[in-house]
């Protein structure tokens, strides 16, 4: 009994990689739950063991997505320091990887104004998790007498909106657009 235990555990999290992945790639209107559990290597009707629809699986993507930040983060902040670990992630953040994979990067700018149209709990759920990945960046900033709080929203928000433009933009005006905002973010960053 345990051995079925776990292995539902496993095909739970198996369907929410495959399928965090896929919302962010295609967006959650145009990637149905036949499509997440074909490529989850599983049938259709499987999926109502492990959810009760798809709003179901799309939070528990999101909580999964943004888990995935706030590890990224905590485990470059054990080799580097959570000051350092948040230069990182904000460089990253701006990279053309980053542009050009939204399957692997920040649920923000691939799900934002979908889960806009989507339900209360699917909102709360984003909400929660971008403000615990806020939390552990806020903390990561310098402390420039005003509240790191502001400070993280403001940098989360350009890095944000960068990566929306490039991804809707042509080549030329993506890569103005990021180097804008590498610069002003490293200028702050620099700052004595």
């Amino acid at each position: 009994m345990r051995r079925s235990r776990e292995a539902k555990v496993e095909t739970h999290d198996a369907i929410v990689a495959k399928a965090s992945q896929l919302f962010r790639e295609r967006g959650v209107e145009n990637t149905s739950v036949g499509d997440v559990m074909a490529q989850a290597g599983l049938t259709h009707g499987g999926f109502y063991r492990h959810f009760e629809n798809k709003d179901a699986l799309v939070a528990a993507t999101v909580r999964t997505a943004f888990d995935g930040i706030i590890e990224v983060l905590e485990d470059r902040a054990a080799a580097v320091g959570l000051g350092d670990a948040v230069k990182e992630y904000f460089d990253d953040y701006l990279s053309d990887g980053h542009v050009a994979n939204p399957g692997i990067g920040c649920p923000v700018p691939s799900l934002g104004s979908e889960i806009a149209r989507g339900s209360d709990e699917l909102k709360a759920e984003f909400g929660a998790g971008f403000n615990r990945s806020l939390a552990v960046i806020a903390k990561g900033l310098p402390n420039e007498g005003a509240p790191n709080r502001d400070a993280a929203i403001r940098e989360l928000a350009m890095r944000i909106g960068a990566i929306v433009i490039a991804r809707a933009s042509d080549a030329t005006t993506a890569g103005e657009v990021l180097q804008a905002c590498r610069s002003a973010g490293n200028s702050r960053q620099t700052k004595p």
